[in-house]
C-alpha cells in the first residue's frame, strides 16, 4: 500500500516539476544555475576545450563546495563540437533551448565563434559568452562575446615592436588556415610595416591538421631569424619538432593559445629549450597575484588531468561569471552581461577585466617568457 502510494506521488511529481522549473526562471528564480560549454572535447583542438572546462569546472566545484552562488549550485553542462562550425551553432541554440542556461562560457575557435555570431543567436537570446577563447578582431567586436586576454592583434603588435628592438628584421610567419590565420596575417602585415620588419615567408597548415611538413620546409628555405607561430597546440608542438629536428635554428616565438605545458611535456626541457611564447594571462609562477595563489592551491589539490597553462582562462572566465553573479540584482541572461559591461570593470585578484568598451577585449595585457635550461620558464 505504501509502496504505491510513493510510486504514485513520484510521477505526480515528475509531471509538475518542469512546470515548476519554468516558473521559477520566468520569475527570475532557479533551482539551479546553469552555464553551458560546447567546445571540441575530440580531435587535434581536444587539448584546449577540454584545458579550458578543467579550469572554469575547478573554480565552478569550490564556489558549489562554498555553498554556491546565494544557496543555488552551478551545474556545467558540455556538449563536443569537435572544433566543427556547424555543429558549435547547432548545439548552442539546442544547449540554450533544452537547458536555458544563464551563460555560455568557453568556445573554441575562431571560426567557430564566427559562425556563432552570425547566426544571432546570443542576440536573440541575450545569453553573454563568456571567455569566447579567441583574440580574433572579429571575435571581440561581436556582440555577446567577452575574451579575457588581450587580442591577436595586440599580441603580435607587441612581439614586433620587441623584435625590431633586437634588430631582428627578417621573420617567418606559420598561421593556420582558416579565420585565425587570417586575422594574425593582417596583424603581422600591418605591424612588419610599422616596424620595418620584412615577412621572408607565410605559410599555412590546413585547419584541424596536425602536419606542418610543408610549413617546414618553406621556413628552412626562407632562413627568417625568427619564426612566428599563430598556430594552435598540437601543429605547434608538430612543427618545433620536425623544424629542429631538420636543423632549423631561427628563434621560434608561439602565440598565447599554445598550451606551453602541453608543448613542454611533449618536446622535452631539452627540445622545447628556447622556445619564447607571448603571455597574456597569469603564469602559474606569479605568485605574487592573489589569482595564481588561488588558483594554483585549487589545482594542487585537484586530479583532474585536463588541467594546464591554457586552464586559467576558463578559471578566469567562471571567475568572472561568478562576480556577475553575485553583484546582479536578478538572476538572468540580460542581467549578467549589463553587470559584466559596467563601468569600474572585476579584479579577478591582481588581473583586472573591463568589458565596459564595446568592441574590444577585456584585458590588454601581453608579456614573453621562454623555456630555458630543464624547462625552467624564464622571463
Amino acid at each position: 500500500m505504501l509502496s504505491s502510494v510513493l510510486a504514485s506521488a513520484t510521477r505526480a511529481f515528475s509531471r509538475v516539476a518542469p512546470i515548476v522549473a519554468a516558473l521559477l526562471i520566468g520569475t527570475g528564480a532557479r533551482a539551479e544555475i546553469v552555464v553551458g560549454q560546447v567546445a571540441p572535447f575530440s580531435g587535434p583542438q581536444a587539448v584546449t576545450g577540454k584545458a579550458i572546462h578543467a579550469g572554469a569546472k575547478l573554480y565552478f566545484d569550490s564556489v558549489n563546495a562554498s555553498g554556491g552562488v546565494r544557496g543555488q549550485q552551478i551545474r556545467l553542462v558540455t556538449k563536443d563540437d569537435g572544433q566543427k562550425s556547424e555543429e558549435t551553432v547547432r548545439l548552442i541554440n539546442e544547449l540554450i533551448r533544452t537547458d536555458a542556461p544563464i551563460a555560455l562560457l568557453g568556445t573554441v575557435g575562431t571560426s567557430n565563434l564566427e559562425a556563432l555570431a552570425k547566426d544571432g543567436v546570443l542576440q536573440r537570446t541575450h545569453v553573454p559568452m563568456v571567455g569566447a577563447v579567441s583574440g580574433a578582431s572579429s571575435v571581440t567586436q561581436a556582440p555577446g562575446m567577452l575574451v579575457v586576454k588581450a587580442s591577436y592583434r595586440e599580441e603580435v603588435d607587441r612581439l614586433f615592436t620587441v623584435l625590431s628592438r633586437l634588430q631582428i628584421k627578417r621573420v617567418g610567419l606559420v598561421y593556420q588556415d582558416d579565420s585565425l590565420g587570417k586575422d594574425v596575417l593582417e596583424g603581422a602585415a600591418l605591424s612588419a610595416t610599422r616596424h620595418t620588419i620584412d615577412l621572408v615567408a607565410r605559410t599555412g597548415y590546413a585547419r584541424n591538421t596536425v602536419d606542418t611538413s610543408v610549413a617546414v620546409a618553406k621556413m628552412l628555405e626562407a632562413s627568417p631569424q625568427a619564426i612566428f607561430l599563430g598556430a594552435t597546440t598540437a601543429a605547434a608542438i608538430d612543427f618545433t619538432k620536425r623544424y629542429r629536428a631538420a636543423g632549423g635554428c631561427a628563434q621560434i616565438y608561439g602565440m598565447s593559445i599554445i598550451d606551453t605545458e602541453a608543448l613542454l611535456k611533449a618536446l622535452g626541457p631539452d627540445g622545447a629549450r628556447g622556445y619564447a611564447f607571448s603571455i597574456v594571462l597569469p603564469l602559474q609562477t606569479q605568485t605574487k597575484l592573489a589569482l595564481v595563489r588561488e588558483y594554483v592551491a585549487l589545482r594542487a589539490a585537484s586530479s583532474d588531468t585536463n588541467l594546464s597553462a591554457r586552464s586559467i582562462e576558463g578559471y578566469i572566465a567562471a571567475k568572472a561569471l561568478v562576480w556577475a553573479l553575485n553583484k546582479s540584482p536578478r538572476p538572468t541572461p540580460e542581467a549578467i552581461a549589463q553587470t559584466l559591461a559596467a563601468r569600474g570593470g572585476f579584479d579577478a585578484g591582481g588581473f583586472q577585466l573591463d568589458f565596459s568598451q564595446p568592441s574590444t577585449s577585456g584585458s590588454h595585457v601581453v608579456d614573453f617568457a621562454m623555456f630555458g635550461k630543464g624547462g625552467k620558464i624564464v622571463q
